[in-house]
């Protein structure tokens, strides 16, 4: 039941007297509270969040700052080619052209006619609805949905499918196990797994780094407390990883330094041993999985002549093979959780390690036994091992899609590069569509994709028309046709929530709209009137209703599992719900555990897919039918380290949210002379003669970046760390090539841009070599926050 907030009845009272009370926000990296408004607004943390993350403090300034995009504008020779002064849009300029600022007015109808001209021209099979990232933690002004709806309102549009973070994972993982975002949510919580985990194993670590975030808003970051309790209640840690520092228990913990992208290798070799050592528990892979005799054929290397065992993985992973054995026999012997980090999967072959890692908790017998089995993600957002309400929360409808055409995410060059060419996805044979005009309201292409060099030249040369939601001058945005200019989380008020997180917070406006900023949702309304679709689109709501109406619709759904909200206008005015549930204990797959016939998994068998009839029969090369270890196409095993012998990590960064608030204060603290800083180890580093704070140059046949060093002894020789985020800042926005010299810091000019197979052409980002040589060529400023050219004056009224 719903436990009341403590402050709440004092709140409503206040609220009854007309004295003023606690205005609250939700970000995705927690709960803040207001203190003062209009140029003195400030944010502080949230009381009741026992580790508050800073990175949402800096948006007031970063709202207010010079980088807002203040009032539509259209690129100059776009606008030409409209007002038939010339005869193309000059496409190739984008990124170079000046901008004109128009009115909203003059905008809108702009928009509207270049939407009904390709629809009418090309078919709504022509629009790209990218809009990927994470745009607002509030529900009702989430961008994405709001994008969605209302090209579905005009007949809807190409979509994507999956996400950069779980592209791999999220196509597997139903067919194995189950679902990855139902994973999410049943995870073993933090206290359970502190009563009865004796070993945690982590392929990636748990970085809380990433936990400071959860797609509608953290509200009580878990991940420190969680693991520290862990510790004191003396669980044993062993973090597998390039990284050392990617987990923090408060305590000592063991670190096998092992090599990028060989995870499986180690996991196959574990499983090897348990087979050898007659140590898994053939009862629950005769109960609960399928397919185990497949495995273990390939464990012996009665397939491939190859034995998995631990002095294979070693000449592989470089994890010593006495160890990899010990260890083994260790998770066998005790209470394991074996968890791995979303990071492994994007990569070249990301499946295996994710088939792997639930293959050797299948094999321990310990899925579904309190403090045992796996985990997927464990620190990769903070809702992961929380033991707070399960239900659906407020949600925008984003209407249906009547065009069938998609892409996998990752695959956006692709589709730009060749229209009409078919691709493998899922067992299905599909067909790049022929995008014409592309429609972005939240989130950053030039950070997210890999091999930017070619995504940019593609960007320039084969839409028509791009038009971009922003409420900063991005590189998205400097690269669009028409930027329309939206309000931020603080300019509008929503609701914050994320299914299992503590609190569902009434989010205040705390700042009005600054320059001509305007809602998403007012934006596409007076689209949709133009067009014809404004009923559909609103459905008569203005955005206070739907508000509304999302609020009391999640409150049935919360009703069913016995949460009890309150009625909108209580809700809306104590501003805070409480949705702890005390005494809770969540174990993930105890009821599948306990009767596997009355709670079946939802994979064809309905048990542990360990081998998949359904995944070998789709005739996958690079996916069989179960987890092995395939060489990626660049790692520090091949022939390719001797040209680029350091393998780059590209993490999530501490300072932001991908690249959201790059330009904010929190992000910027963190640069070095307006570098991104790039982690060498001091091996590494000594051998290059380099020290910290020196400017490099990071290079290979993809492109080539300027970032800053900065030494750590948690990194493995042979490996770099530069984490994600940096805004997009080439040389020359005309070159394409690899000679583009980036020089912000931006990873993704180096990263890769295939599929991870052919099963999910999820991302490869993490397969990735460089070299790092002190950078010796003119003086360079970075620039990555000047503002584009404007010309003409803007109107005077919007």
């Amino acid at each position: 039941m719903n436990k009341p907030y403590e402050d709440i009845q004092e709140q409503a009272a206040q609220a009854a007297a007309g004295l003023p009370q606690a205005r609250l926000t939700a970000m995705h990296w927690g709960v803040y509270e207001a203190v003062g408004s209009g140029d003195a607004l400030s944010l502080r943390a949230f009381a009741r969040d026992p580790a508050p993350s800073p990175i949402g403090l800096s948006m007031p300034d970063a709202a207010r700052g010079p980088l807002r995009v203040r009032r539509p504008a259209v690129r100059q020779s776009w606008l030409a080619w409209k007002e038939g002064r010339q005869a193309g849009a000059a496409r190739a300029r984008r990124g170079q052209d000046p901008f004109v600022e128009i009115g909203w007015e003059r905008a809108l109808d702009l928009v509207a006619d270049e939407l009904a001209r390709v629809r009418q021209a090309h078919g709504n099979a022509s629009i790209f609805g990218g809009s990927y990232g994470w745009s607002s933690a509030g529900r009702f002004h989430h961008a994405q949905s709001q994008v969605h709806r209302f090209l579905n309102a005009l007949g809807g549009y190409v979509r994507h499918a999956d996400s950069y973070s779980l592209g791999a994972a999220r196509v597997l993982l139903p067919h194995v196990v189950a679902p990855i975002d139902e994973l999410f949510t049943i995870h073993t919580s933090w206290d359970v797994m502190a009563r009865h985990t004796r070993l945690f194993v982590t392929f990636g670590g748990v970085p809380a780094k990433n936990a400071q975030v959860s797609s509608g808003g953290a509200t009580e970051h878990l991940v420190p407390g969680g693991l520290r309790r862990m510790a004191e209640a003396g669980v044993r840690f062993v973090n597998i990883s390039p990284v050392r520092d990617d987990i923090d228990t408060g305590g000592e913990f063991e670190w096998l330094p092992i090599r990028p992208g060989t995870d499986a290798a180690l996991l196959l070799a574990m499983c090897h041993v348990l087979l050898a050592g007659n140590l898994h528990d053939p009862a629950f892979l005769a109960s609960h999985c399928v397919g185990f005799e497949r495995v273990a054929a390939y464990l012996r290397g009665e397939t491939d002549g190859v034995p998995k065992t631990p002095a294979w993985a070693e000449r592989i992973t470089e994890v010593p093979a006495a160890r990899i054995e010990a260890l083994a026999r260790e998770m066998a012997a005790t209470r394991t959780m074996l968890n791995i980090a979303w990071s492994l999967q994007r990569s070249h072959h990301g499946e295996q390690p994710f088939w792997a890692l639930v293959t050797l908790a299948a094999m321990l017998g310990q899925i579904g036994l309190p403090g045992g089995g796996f985990g997927v993600g464990y620190g990769a957002t903070n809702m992961i091992g929380s033991d707070n309400a399960k239900f659906s929360g407020p949600t925008m409808p984003q209407g249906s899609n009547a065009v069938a055409d998609f892409i996998p995410v990752a695959r956006i060059a692709d589709m730009l590069a060749a229209p009409g060419t078919p691709f493998d996805y899922n067992g299905k044979r599909l067909t790049y569509p022929d995008i014409r005009l592309i429609y972005w309201a939240g989130g950053n292409p030039f950070h997210h994709h890999q091999d930017l060099n070619r995504l940019l030249g593609l960007w320039q040369s084969k839409p028509e028309t791009i038009v971009v939601h922003e409420q900063f001058w991005t590189p998205t945005a400097k690269l669009a046709d028409i930027v329309l200019p939206a309000t931020t989380t603080l300019e509008r008020e929503d609701i914050g929530y994320a299914s299992r997180e503590r609190y569902m917070v009434a989010m205040r406006q705390l700042l009005a709209p600054q320059g001509e900023a305007r809602d998403d949702y007012a934006i596409f309304t007076d689209l949709a009137t133009r067009l014809g679709a404004r009923e559909t689109f609103t459905e008569g709501l203005d955005a206070r209703g739907w508000v509304q109406r999302l609020y009391d619709e999640a409150r049935g759904r919360a009703a069913k599992v016995g949460v009890a909200l309150p009625g909108f206008d209580t809700f809306w005015q104590q501003g805070l719900l409480d949705l702890q549930q005390p005494g809770a204990e969540v174990v993930m797959f105890a009821d599948f555990r306990a009767d596997p016939a009355a709670s079946p998994l939802g994979t064809p068998s309905g048990r542990i897919e360990l081998f998949s009839e359904r995944i070998a029969g789709f005739g996958y090369a690079d996916c069989p039918g179960h987890a092995c270890w395939m060489e990626p196409v660049e790692w520090l095993g091949s022939s390719k380290a001797a040209e680029h012998p350091l393998h780059l990590l590209s993490d999530q960064p501490f300072t932001k949210l991908h690249s959201q608030l790059d330009h904010a204060a929190c992000s910027r603290a963190n640069k070095i002379k307006g570098f991104e800083p790039i982690g060498l180890s001091p091996q590494d580093a000594q051998a290059r003669g380099l020290a910290d704070g020196d400017v490099v140059r990071v290079f290979n046949a993809r492109g080539a970046c300027l970032a800053a060093v900065r030494t750590s002894a948690a990194l493995r020789a042979g490996v770099a760390r530069l984490s994600t985020g940096a805004w997009f800042d080439p040389t020359d926005w005309r070159a394409c090539g690899p000679g583009n010299l980036e020089k912000h810091g931006n990873p993704n000019v180096l990263s890769l841009d295939i599929g991870a197979s052919s099963l999910s052409q999820g991302c490869s980002a993490q397969t990735c070599l460089v070299q790092v040589e002190r950078y010796t060529g003119p003086a360079v400023v970075p620039t990555p926050y000047a503002l584009p050219t404007f010309v003409g004056k803007p109107p005077d009224q919007p």
